[in-house]
């Protein structure tokens, strides 16, 4: 996230399971949220109002009263936070360095002929 958005602490990695169910469609409502990441996961219901709450406390996630029961809403866009991740690991383990992480995908082959083709159009298109 460019600014961090209105979340101040990172989303872990089962929050962004409920995220990602948000972003693909909302509002939801919890057992909505639940139908759509506990069975792969094997979560229970109490699981997802948990992470719900967690998200809602971290201010990625907004709540708005339908009758007996709450929709839930991301407030942190899907792009922004993929920003924010992506700042993050580079700063991690690349000292902050872009070309780090290339280089390291270079290294280790990761990168196929559609990658590097899509990356030099990237490239072009920053220079001007």
């Amino acid at each position: 996230m460019a600014d961090e958005g209105p979340q101040n602490e990172r989303i872990s990695e089962a929050e962004q399971a409920v995220m990602e169910a948000l972003w693909a469609r909302s509002p939801l409502t919890a057992n909505e949220v639940a139908d759509a990441v506990a069975p792969a996961r094997g979560w229970t219901l109490a699981t997802v109002k948990t992470l719900l709450s967690r998200l809602v406390a971290k201010q990625a996630v907004e709540t708005a009263p339908d009758g007996k029961r709450f929709l839930y809403s991301p407030r942190v866009a899907r792009v922004d936070f993929a920003a924010g991740e992506s700042k993050r690991l580079v700063d991690r383990l690349f000292g902050g360095s872009a070309a780090g992480l290339f280089a390291h995908l270079a290294e280790a082959e990761a990168l196929t002929d559609k990658d590097l083709t899509q990356i030099e159009a990237l490239l072009k298109e920053l220079r001007k």
